[in-house]
């Protein structure tokens, strides 16, 4: 790990500055995927602004009869919040799918939105990786991308999203709040956070350096049963092949965004149309576009069929 320099943020504008005069700075919380990434050098601040005083870790009533999750609640108490697990049921299963109880206690809500992709090119610093090194190329394209993604990619990148947590944000429509170092503040639509590799991999989302992500709200609940249905290599601790995040009423309509298939939480407002019709036609509209490598073709099947799943799991 290289050396770096450290200090406390008093309040979220305060940070937001600090980390916006240091063009290396980066926001410190939980540190669960920042420190892993500074120890292999793929991440190297030259200075961390630790913000876990902010004492943004409330979950909070709005007055539009949703809730204000703080960006550093932990996973843990996200997770088995009364009111997530009553009214957001997909929310607090797609998190205990996601890691292990330790990381869970110490992973807060902010950080997991922003975590960075787990391909293996990019943990690799003998390889090429556009997203790591802009301009270096892609070894995943034409090398082994089992795990990769099968839609919205480009020829800069083919990654995908690792995280659980965002693809049930993402089906629930929430919002993240965020804050600039002038003190301005923006609410912006989880469906516009996470960015498309295009010819700017190395971005993952739509923040600008030094902007602190203070919350995440969530509209008024939705009725109907709330799955969250992940496949993966193993039974625990392990990313995402496919997963699925749905909300489905009993006569088969109903929402669904997808994981581990694109380098953005993966949803089609308009090929929910389809859902009563059977998960094939839904997942045909959903994939429509997608370019799927021969190690990962397999994902689009897997997909339709863990859709498929999800609805019968609802549908009388």
């Amino acid at each position: 790990m290289r050396s770096f320099t450290y200090e406390r943020a008093g309040t979220p504008a305060d940070a937001a500055r600090m980390v916006a005069s240091h063009p290396g700075a980066r926001f410190l919380a939980g540190g669960t995927n920042l420190l892993d990434l500074m120890k292999l050098e793929i991440e190297t601040p030259t200075h961390l602004v630790d913000v876990q005083d902010l004492k943004l870790d409330r979950i909070e009533p709005t007055d539009a009869g949703g809730l204000r999750i703080g960006a550093f609640v932990s996973n843990t108490a996200l997770a088995s919040d009364e009111r997530v697990r009553r009214d957001y049921g997909v929310l607090s299963r797609a998190i205990v799918a996601g890691a292990s109880g330790q990381l869970r206690n110490k992973a807060t809500t902010a950080g997991n939105l922003l975590q960075r992709t787990r391909c293996p090119y990019f943990y690799d610093t003998n390889q090429p990786c556009n997203k790591r090194k802009p301009g270096s190329g892609c070894a995943a394209i034409g090398g082994y991308s089992r795990q990769l993604a099968v839609i919205g990619s480009s020829e800069a990148c083919i990654a995908t999203y690792p995280g659980d947590m965002a693809v049930a944000m993402r089906v629930l429509d929430a919002t993240v709040e965020t804050v600039k170092a002038d003190g301005e503040t923006r609410s912006i639509p989880i469906g516009s956070f996470h960015t498309l590799p295009g010819t700017t991999p190395e971005r993952d989302n739509v923040l600008d350096h030094g902007e602190l992500v203070t919350a995440v709200t969530l509209p008024r609940p939705v009725g109907g049963t709330h799955v969250y249905r992940k496949v993966r290599d193993r039974a625990s601790y392990a990313f995402a092949l496919v997963s699925v995040a749905a909300i489905v009423q009993r006569d088969g309509s109903g929402r669904a965004a997808f994981g581990g298939v694109a380098h953005r939480p993966w949803r089609v407002e308009a090929a929910e149309a389809a859902m009563p019709s059977g998960a094939v036609e839904m997942a045909k509209a959903v994939f429509a576009d997608a370019r799927p490598t021969d190690d990962n073709a397999f994902k689009i099947p897997l997909a339709t069929r863990t859709l498929a799943a999800v609805i019968a799991e609802v549908k009388p």
